[in-house]
Parts: C-alpha cells; sequence; structure tokens
C-alpha cells in the first residue's frame, strides 16, 4: 500500500519560492505518474504537474509553466515540487498524489490517482 506525506508548505510573500517534498512509502509500479494537485477555498481540485515515475516530466499547468519544477529522488523516495516566482493565485493546499495505472499519465485525472498525501497548505501574501 502506498502512502505519500507531504511537507514544505508555509506563508511566503509574493515572488517568494517554496520546495514540497513527497515522501513516498510503499511500491509504486514503473509504468505510472506522480502528480501535484491542488485546490484553493471555493475552488476544484486541479492539476499541477505530472511527472512519469521514470522521471520524465508530462504537464504543467499553463499558469506555473516557468515557475514550477518537479522532480524525484529515487534514493529518497521523494517527489519535489520546487515553486518560485510565487503570486497569490498559487494560494492553495497542495497534494501529492500517485497514479493507480498508465491510464493516471494519459488522462491527469484525479480518479485515477489511488494514493493521495494529506496536503501541505501554501499561502502567498504580499
Amino acid at each position: 500500500q502506498v502512502q505519500l506525506v507531504e511537507s514544505g508548505g508555509g506563508s511566503v510573500q509574493i515572488g517568494g519560492s517554496l520546495r514540497l517534498s513527497c515522501a513516498v512509502s510503499g511500491i509504486i509500479d514503473s509504468n505510472n505518474c506522480m502528480a501535484w494537485f491542488r485546490q484553493a477555498p471555493g475552488k476544484e481540485r486541479e492539476q499541477v504537474t505530472i511527472i512519469e515515475t521514470s522521471g520524465v516530466e508530462l504537464w504543467y499547468r499553463d499558469s506555473v509553466k516557468g515557475r514550477f519544477f518537479t522532480s524525484q529522488d529515487y534514493a529518497k523516495n521523494t517527489v519535489y515540487l520546487e515553486m518560485h516566482s510565487l503570486n497569490s493565485e498559487d494560494t492553495a493546499m497542495y497534494y501529492c498524489a500517485a497514479g493507480d495505472s498508465m491510464d493516471a499519465c494519459v488522462t491527469f485525472l484525479p480518479s485515477y490517482f489511488a494514493a493521495w498525501g494529506q496536503g501541505t497548505q501554501v499561502t502567498v501574501s504580499s
């Protein structure tokens, strides 16, 4: 059973940076994906970035392209989300998720991600 634990969230000023971590325990199939989602108050959960377990970065939300970067450290079983030039629209609860099959890598839909972390709050203010 895969378990995910996020950390690294916090409060930061506009223009600042944060690095989120997602510690992974359990086995994730090689042909699968990890993802970062976020959900702001009153809004639907949205995809932020998707990365194959091979390390190939599949997709970034347009609003974060060039500012957010995802990576994996296989030795530490950790997935990272580096966030730069943060703005108020990035304020949300951020979740790490593991896909249940290659379908997750194709659809990017939350329903294809079987394991979720508890979330870490990111608050960006002036």
